[in-house]
């Protein structure tokens, strides 16, 4: 007999329990399809376990900076890699805990198992037929990683394994300087590894814009080597793994490979469908509905490739999970763009990117984050800020940063891009002094320099009868 249901979610990540859960507001016949482990990527094998070993690397790092302002007995600090790691599991296995039990919850309404379309409507689950109003394929990615470099055995890690290690070796080689290759390779070399980072290309962490590139370039390389514009080969060594990108080869104990991701699609039959695929074999979908062609199939999640981010992806699976009950509603709108990496100084964008940017009618505001005061007291003063203003309105367009408290300051300029705030908007905002936020305003009248206008009132906002802040 072949089940039937109104909507199936393949896959139990972020996209695919978000999906269930708008569904369900609709529905209770909903069947969740899962095929690899359970607990979402960020929460298993991402950013949370990534940011718990950050958050103790970074913390340790300060030791330096303490020692030279009169803090005695720093030096005696030491870090134990087997306990910071298993720190780092009790943390994860917390996070994965959640989302495991909505799984378990449900019930019959969830099945492990790999699907596989039949057609459009129609799964097979383990022998089991599935017959499916909608179907939305939230099925997630993993690391890529080169055949070559199987031969090195279990000196070879990925991003997904990582967390696992008990007792790190001391020597790492990091391939790939995307966010993960960054965040994690730095993380390592302040708990006391020694680090060689290697990237194909010239820009690390996701970055386009050159000059706020090379200043996070400028604050790792102080703590590791980093080889830009490489390519890499890897070989097996009697003491450990040897990384060689044609102008140096160094030997390490072990190898992260964080080169990208490809998508968890295969024995999906996603040729069954009927649409054109793709060199990776995935189906053209619509960007804002995510609906495949006219099909009741739609695409969400980091499987998608759009905006691989937990927050991203739980928004694809509102979208998706939306428009599959809900076929002719009107598109829903995206949050404005906002990437942020977990380095010290942080790194990220919000908007657009550098490498967005039309090719004219754009100016620039800038700050540098070495000289500005808070940072300075701080000892985090290194970075720089980008702001991208529109040269007609003055809107702001985007934003990318290397600067302390990066996060923060990429959150703010987010909002403001997707209020579609102006440099002067802006600039009537409160910045209390001293804060690392006094370099965004910075920035700002930076950018209303290069637009060449001048103020024509004070920066404030002018009297509203309804909203008045005056004292008295």
């Amino acid at each position: 007999m072949t089940r039937r249901v109104r909507i199936a979610i393949l896959g139990a990540g972020t996209a695919g329990l978000t999906a269930l859960k708008e569904a369900q507001r609709y529905t209770d016949d909903v069947l969740l399809i899962n095929h690899g482990p359970y607990g979402t990527t960020c929460a298993r094998v991402g950013c949370m376990p990534s940011k718990a070993l950050i958050e103790v690397a970074h913390t340790y790092a300060r030791k330096d900076w303490l020692g030279t302002v009169g803090i005695d007995g720093t030096r005696g600090l030491k870090p134990d890699l087997q306990i910071v790691m298993a720190h780092v599991r009790t943390l994860r296995d917390r996070f994965t805990a959640g989302s495991i039990q909505i799984a378990q919850d449900l019930g019959d309404r969830s099945i492990r198992g790999k699907a596989r379309f039949i057609d459009a409507n129609t799964l097979e689950v383990d022998g089991e037929m599935i017959h499916a109003d909608a179907v939305i394929i939230a099925t997630g990615t993993r690391p890529i990683v080169p055949d070559a470099w199987r031969a090195i055995g279990d000196r070879l890690v990925t991003s997904d394994e990582v967390f696992e290690l008990v007792s790190p070796g001391q020597r790492l080689g990091v391939v790939g300087l995307g966010p993960i290759g960054v965040e994690l390779a730095q993380a390592f070399a302040q708990l006391g590894c020694e680090v060689h980072g290697f990237t194909k290309g010239g820009q690390i962490a996701g970055l386009k814009d050159p000059e706020v590139n090379a200043s996070l370039l400028a604050a790792l390389g102080q703590q590791m080597s980093i080889s830009t514009d490489v390519e890499m080969s890897v070989r097996a060594d009697g003491n450990g793994a040897v990384i060689d990108d044609g102008k140096r080869s160094v030997v390490v104990d072990w190898v992260l490979a964080a080169i990208g991701r490809q998508p968890n699609i295969e024995g999906l039959g996603l040729d069954t469908l009927g649409v054109e695929l793709d060199e990776r074999g995935m189906p053209a979908f619509n960007p804002k509905t995510l609906q495949v062609g006219d099909l009741p199939v739609y695409i969400a999640g980091d499987v998608s490739g759009q905006r691989p981010l937990l927050h991203e992806a739980a928004d694809e699976g509102r979208i998706a999970a939306y428009h599959a009950l809900h076929p002719e509603a009107d598109c829903l709108m995206r949050r404005a763009p906002l990437g942020i990496v977990f380095t010290e100084p942080g790194a990220g964008q919000a908007g657009l990117s550098y490498s967005e940017l039309p090719e004219s009618g754009v100016v620039v505001g800038k700050i540098d984050y070495s000289r500005q005061g808070r940072a300075v007291m701080a000892g985090r003063n290194a970075g720089v800020l980008h702001i991208y203003v529109d040269a007609g309105n003055a809107r702001i367009l985007g934003a990318e940063a290397v600067a302390p408290d990066a996060e923060h300051l990429l959150h703010l300029l987010a909002w403001a891009i997707q209020q579609e705030m102006t440099v002067d908007t802006m600039l009537h905002l409160p910045f209390y002094h001293p804060t690392v936020e006094e370099g965004l305003r910075t920035a700002l009248q930076s950018a209303r320099r290069a637009l060449s206008k001048r103020r024509e009132q004070p920066d404030l906002p002018l009297c509203r009868p309804a909203i008045d802040w005056a004292l008295g």
